[in-house]
């Protein structure tokens, strides 16, 4: 972008709620890197933090990576949707944006800004970050809630931002003009250098090889195929580390810790603040075996410091990972096992995975997503 602008972001949950999933890491990403460009940004969201923790119902104001961001009196709640009485008032109090982002689907922040800036005919850019095919619960209450109030959220958007093919195809269907449709994939993170000692030392022995998942403890995310992989690959530890998102399957990881079988070898971490690198290197293998993923940032955190990666082909990450750079298989219980087996007993195929993951993080960096970004800003004033 040559012209400095003013952008507003509206978010249902923004940094530090991390229990959120990859959106909310993407989205700073984002940010940050267009404040370091010159642009004012001004963020609306809720205080959500976890999907079990009660938000303030105090409004209070912080300055994140250089951007201005409002964190709205949160008084109601239901799971990542908040309620926020004040946000009719934050939004006449704004200096009018050239451009808007609009991050999310079927919550009342979201709505209520995009019917704010088609009133006022600002331009906006819609995300709906996976959320626009109803999927999993309550579909058929989505159903009518995208037939009525969010109807004009798509309709309105200069453009529809997606991360994936397999997003792009999700929109389109839901009946989005496919010439206003835009695929920016999100980057691999740099990660840190490593921290001294081992993240999982009094847990699982030094030599043990590891099975690893990071992110919700949700439905369809193949949580029951690493269950079942553990089960069967005895001399293996599978640890899961993230937040219950009260599908109930955190009930099935429970039942499976009184299991014999494995006994000693299932391990369930509470999520980090951050990306949890060390535990990514020392994971033999990291795994998303998900059903529905809109991209999968946790599989792209894995790849940048070179741990094999094994992915669902329902994930968008796998789209971004070339032949040699991960395993893409089906969404299958003996496909998601067989993978997991051969990346373990397989040392020439682990290191193949290994320097293809890196290679994978050094082609996909933040920065030149962050360029795309402000180039589909730019479009959407055009």
């Amino acid at each position: 972008m040559e012209r400095r602008h003013r952008i507003l972001v509206a978010s249902p949950a923004y940094w530090p709620a991390h229990a959120f999933g990859g959106p909310v890491a993407v989205l700073r990403e984002l940010v940050s890197r267009v404040v370091v460009d010159g642009h004012e940004v001004e963020v609306l969201t809720t205080t959500l933090r976890g999907v079990g923790e009660r938000p303030s119902g105090r409004t209070h104001v912080d300055v994140v990576d250089g951007a201005r961001v409002t964190y709205l009196a949160t008084p109601l709640r239901y799971r990542w949707m908040g309620v926020t009485p004040s946000l009719p008032l934050a939004l006449r109090r704004l200096r009018r944006p050239d451009v808007a982002h609009v991050v999310g689907f079927r919550d009342p922040l979201t709505t209520v800004t995009a019917a704010w800036c088609r009133a006022r005919s600002i331009p906006y850019v819609f995300e709906p970050v996976g959320m626009f095919r109803p999927r999993l619960r309550k579909v058929r209450l989505k159903r009518v809630l995208d037939a009525t109030m969010g109807r004009g959220v798509a309709a309105g958007a200069s453009l529809v931002i997606v991360s994936s093919p397999r997003e792009r195809d999700d929109v389109i269907a839901g009946g989005v003009d496919p010439d206003r449709v835009r695929l920016r994939g999100n980057g691999f993170p740099t990660p840190p250098p490593p921290a001294d000692g081992d993240p999982l030392a009094g847990v699982v022995p030094p030599d043990a090889p590891v099975i690893l998942y990071v992110g919700r403890i949700a439905a369809e995310k193949g949580i029951e195929f690493l269950l079942e992989a553990a089960r069967r690959l005895t001399d293996a530890h599978l640890v899961l580390a993230g937040p219950d998102d009260r599908h109930g399957t955190m009930a099935t990881v429970r039942a499976a810790l009184d299991e014999p079988v494995l006994a000693g070898r299932l391990h369930v971490l509470p999520p980090t603040p951050g990306p949890p690198f060390d535990l990514y290197r020392r994971a033999s293998v990291f795994v998303l075996a998900s059903g529905g993923e809109n991209f999968g940032l946790v599989a792209a955190e894995a790849a940048a410091v070179g741990t094999p990666v094994v992915v669902s082909d329902r994930s968008g990450v796998a789209a971004s990972l070339a032949e040699g750079e991960a395993l893409v298989v089906p969404f299958d219980e003996e496909a998601t096992i067989d993978a997991i087996t051969r990346v373990l007993q397989d040392d020439a195929l682990r290191a193949t995975l290994s320097a293809g993951a890196l290679r994978a993080a050094a082609r996909s960096s933040w920065d030149a997503i962050a360029i795309e970004q402000l180039a589909l800003y730019e479009e959407a004033l055009r």
